[in-house]
């Protein structure tokens, strides 16, 4: 085992704007306290989320680290009182309220998950935010059944890639937009069963095409602004409209008389803001249904780029270029 340093490396928010403000600095590390693990981080999840905080659009809750990064992958460096899973040395992934861009990082146990024999640290580290957040919205608040048709916006985002193969995998049918040939290519190869250009095509019209004039059932969308009235024109009767995020916005005008003449259902939510017990439920589903697809092979992390902790500036340019296909991964 490698003794606990008193210090570590990290990644903080130094102000608000671009990735120039993410800057290395050195702080204590962390002790874990009741129902808590100490991550020795190996490897670190880059998400929208990230990108938000770092503009100083999404603050971490309070009472909770402000470093940047939601996810981690690594080894168990020390437990507080209570935390009796996991011992020292065990690898594991965890979602985190924040800290991950550090060698160290504090997790709940509750939302802590056993790594899958054959899995990286890379690809570990790339699956919590993600998959917690499909699980959740997709199959808890989306009701997605096998035989149902579920569009995604951003079929090539990690978000995008995790829910065509679990909306695949659990018998579902998916329609998905991406924002190129190459991209609409990578969805496809993923399983999606259309894949649509949104910058030459017209999705709603593609879903009416696919689906033989009835639409989704289920759409999972994170950009808001004017998808919001065509995604209701893309739902079947009783079809569920389910939302994680607005790049486009979230003010919006729309004629909810649809919503109540097809018997809609809006929703969504946002994890981080979350109770601990129901991340930690939500951890339990994903480690009964989730990963063992994951271990079997059926589903595969889908990792766009790495980068190492101090190139976190880097990494986040990527993401902002909207041009990776899956996750970004910082290595520690």
């Amino acid at each position: 085992m490698t003794a606990l340093s008193a210090t570590m490396t990290a990644v903080a928010i130094k102000g608000k704007g671009g990735p120039e403000v993410l800057v290395g600095e050195t702080l204590p590390v962390p002790e874990p306290g009741p129902g808590q693990v100490l991550v020795r981080v190996k490897a670190a999840g880059v998400n929208r989320p990230d990108v938000l905080q770092r503009k100083g659009l999404y603050p971490a809750p309070k009472g909770h680290s402000e470093l940047p990064g939601l996810e981690v992958a690594g080894e168990i460096a020390a437990t507080g009182a209570g935390a009796t899973r996991f011992k020292a040395g065990d690898r594991v992934m965890a979602l985190v309220n924040g800290g991950g861009y550090a060698e160290y990082c504090l997790a709940d146990e509750g939302a802590t998950l056993p790594v899958p024999e054959g899995l990286s640290d890379i690809e570990a580290a790339a699956l919590p935010e993600t998959f917690f957040t499909v699980w959740h919205n997709v199959f808890e608040r989306g009701r997605l059944a096998a035989g149902e048709w579920l569009l995604v916006h951003g079929g090539t985002s990690g978000i995008g890639v995790t829910a065509i193969q679990l909306a695949k995998a659990m018998g579902a049918k998916v329609i998905t937009t991406a924002g190129s040939p190459d991209k609409c290519m990578a969805a496809r190869a993923l399983g999606a069963d259309r894949a649509v250009d949104y910058r030459t095509e017209d999705y709603v019209e593609a879903v009416k095409a696919e689906t033989g004039g009835r639409g989704v059932d289920v759409i999972l969308d994170m950009v808001g602004g004017d998808y919001v009235e065509r995604n209701i024109r893309s739902l079947a009767d009783d079809g569920r409209l389910v939302y994680i995020g607005f790049q486009s916005g979230s003010q919006v005008t729309v004629d909810l008389m649809r919503v109540m003449l097809k018997r809609l259902t809006v929703t969504g939510s946002t994890l981080r803001i979350r109770s601990s017990d129901v991340k930690a439920a939500i951890a339990r589903a994903v480690e009964s249904h989730v990963l063992p697809l994951v271990a079997a092979g059926k589903i595969r992390i889908v990792v766009d780029r790495t980068y190492p902790l101090a190139e976190a500036a880097a990494a986040h340019a990527r993401m902002e270029t909207s041009q990776h296909i899956g996750k970004i991964v910082l290595t520690v």
